[in-house]
């Protein structure tokens, strides 16, 4: 077997490790294990041993009982710090969807991609289709640049100059330099676009949510069909404003979690 395909053995066997301790509150010794678990007792001994040196499992030194350790709940406040997102961004989402009856989307940047967090649908008979939990090459989506003009100019450099990226329509920026430009753009102006660069006819405006750190921790768009664009019916310049406000308020609901500060309504028409 080569290194490649002994490694993803070895992931695949942890993962499998993991969730079967987790059924086990009480905690579950070797031999339980070995019972439920396919795998050679040496290689299960010097799997344990590195989960619990790494503490993703805990080993009671009295009866010899293998629970799940701290690190498993570490990772998991990722995953709350994203659901809290969610919960103090729902509102404006609601206010920005009253706002203009388009589709409003909340991600979140996860390596290179956009993970799209939730979202509130437009009641219009055309409308984007996507998905809560689904995610997209960032380059290629509004909401995606929003997020990527967050990053360091030297993390934007090692990851895309002089890289050839794949096209997914003829307006996809498909040269890593000229994605750096326009991220560079996006920074100043302090919103990003997307005109049919993933999906033929859909047009997306994209705002970055600012964290009391100054930093890119979210992102919020429109996604509407290009020809309301071209007729008039829904302007840039209008979920622009309205993505600004939503945004400024999703910024201080998480600055301001622990208080009991009320941000803006959209209805007001305006960021105080």
């Amino acid at each position: 077997m080569s290194d490649q395909g002994q490694n993803v053995k070895s992931a695949q066997r942890t993962l499998e490790l993991l969730e079967v301790v987790a059924r086990h509150p009480n905690g579950v010794t070797f031999v339980e294990l070995a019972e439920q678990l396919p795998y050679p007792k040496s290689s299960l001994h010097g799997l344990l041993h590195t989960v619990v040196a790494m503490k993703w499992l805990t080993l009671d030194p009295d009866d010899r009982r293998y629970s799940i350790g701290v690190r498993p709940w570490e990772v998991g406040q990722a995953f709350r710090r994203s659901r809290d997102i969610v919960i103090r961004a729902r509102r404006y989402l609601r206010e920005a969807n009253e706002a203009l009856d388009e589709t409003v989307q909340l991600g979140i940047l996860d390596d290179l991609d956009v993970v799209y967090l939730d979202k509130v649908e437009g009641t219009k008979p055309l409308r984007l289709v996507s998905n809560v939990g689904s995610r997209l090459p960032a380059y290629v989506t509004g909401i995606g640049k929003a997020l990527l003009s967050g990053l360091p100019d030297r993390v934007l450099r090692e990851r895309f100059a002089g890289q050839e990226l794949p096209g997914y329509t003829s307006r996809t920026i498909t040269s890593g330099d000229r994605l750096i430009e326009v991220l560079a753009e996006v920074r100043r102006q302090g919103y990003a676009t997307d005109d049919g660069e993933y999906s033929h006819g859909v047009y997306c405006v994209a705002l970055p949510i600012m964290n009391r750190q100054r930093q890119v921790a979210a992102a919020l768009s429109f996604s509407v069909p290009k020809a309301r664009v071209d007729n008039g019916e829904v302007s840039s310049d209008r979920m622009i404003e309205v993505l600004r406000v939503a945004s400024h308020a999703i910024s201080r609901a998480l600055d301001t979690a622990s208080s009991a500060g009320e941000a803006p309504r959209l209805a007001e028409g305006r960021a105080e």
